[in-house]
């Protein structure tokens, strides 16, 4: 049987703390729930995925985890609570077996007694590795059968395309047309890669086609910088659009009407990812019916 809140107490003793334990919630369905009892509700899962992702990072870096299979696991993870409840199952469980899971995707293989000695090492600050012990392999055996869990929720749909090429390409072609004094001065790419990197701290990743989020991040990083490129016909970002912009405004987009232009869908993109670097979630831009 797969953890959920009720049967959850061996797990935060191996690995977590009681107070990081999502309490389960009175069944209700979010249409008789008062606005603001949506809200707080909407807002604490956002909190909590903010967390998780964090750990997922962290964790990552000190496995020696590449930057991809770190986007992968956040990826997997966003993607299996986009169907699934928090009120079901453990979030960091779920992050745990996301990590191992995608270490196979990315071909970076990881020992799942590794996975589970850094997470814990992580939640308690300077304890021992955990014993081979029985509530080792029980432990073990809850990532891996969460990892199936994973497998299925998803449709074995475990393959994402990220944005750190289109990133990468973007950079280059900006770096072609600017003052080369003016780039070397400026972290324009340093300040992209940092907002794609908290970009997944949120479900941005698995909502919206790798080329847009690549294009905002990288546009954000010339405003933040207050970075003018050259004019010519067209804006850059309007070159880059051509190919990568959808002709429609995408289903469940709240503040992007028919009538908006494609440079106000772009802005929204900047919105979306500012939000992630305040850690704040525009409740409005997110079904958080859930």
């Amino acid at each position: 049987m797969y953890p959920s809140v009720s049967n959850t107490s061996k797990f935060y003793t191996l690995i977590g703390n009681e107070d990081m334990e999502v309490k389960p919630k009175h069944a209700s369905s979010p249409a008789m729930k008062a606005p603001n009892e949506a809200e707080s509700d909407c807002s604490a899962d956002m909190k909590t995925h903010f967390r998780v992702c964090r750990f997922i990072m962290e964790t990552g870096v000190k496995l020696g985890m590449r930057s991809i299979p770190v986007a992968t696991a956040c990826a997997l993870y966003h993607r299996f609570y986009q169907s699934a409840s928090l009120q079901v199952y453990e979030p960091y469980l779920v992050a745990m077996s996301a990590i191992y899971l995608a270490g196979k995707v990315e071909e970076q293989h990881l020992r799942t007694r590794d996975i589970i000695n850094v997470c814990h090492r992580y939640l308690h600050a300077g304890s021992e590795p955990l014993d081979l012990d029985s509530e080792f392999w029980e432990l073990r055996d809850s990532v891996v059968q969460c990892e199936l869990l994973i497998l299925r929720q998803l449709n074995f749909q475990v393959s994402f395309h990220h944005p750190h090429k289109y990133l990468l390409h973007y950079l280059l072609s900006v770096k072609g047309i600017m003052n080369r004094h003016a780039w070397s001065r400026t972290p324009i790419s340093e300040t992209a890669w940092a907002l794609l990197k908290d970009s997944y701290h949120g479900p941005l990743c698995v909502r919206h086609p790798p080329q847009h989020l690549a294009l905002a991040v990288l546009y954000l990083s010339l405003q933040s910088y207050g970075v003018e490129l050259p004019v010519g016909a067209v804006e850059w970002w309007q070159v880059s659009m051509h190919t990568t912009m959808p002709s429609a405004v995408p289903h469940g987009y709240p503040l992007l009407l028919s009538g908006f232009s494609h440079r106000h869908y772009w802005l929204s993109f900047i919105l979306l990812c500012h939000a992630v670097l305040e850690g704040k979630f525009c409740i409005s831009l997110y079904n958080c019916s859930k």
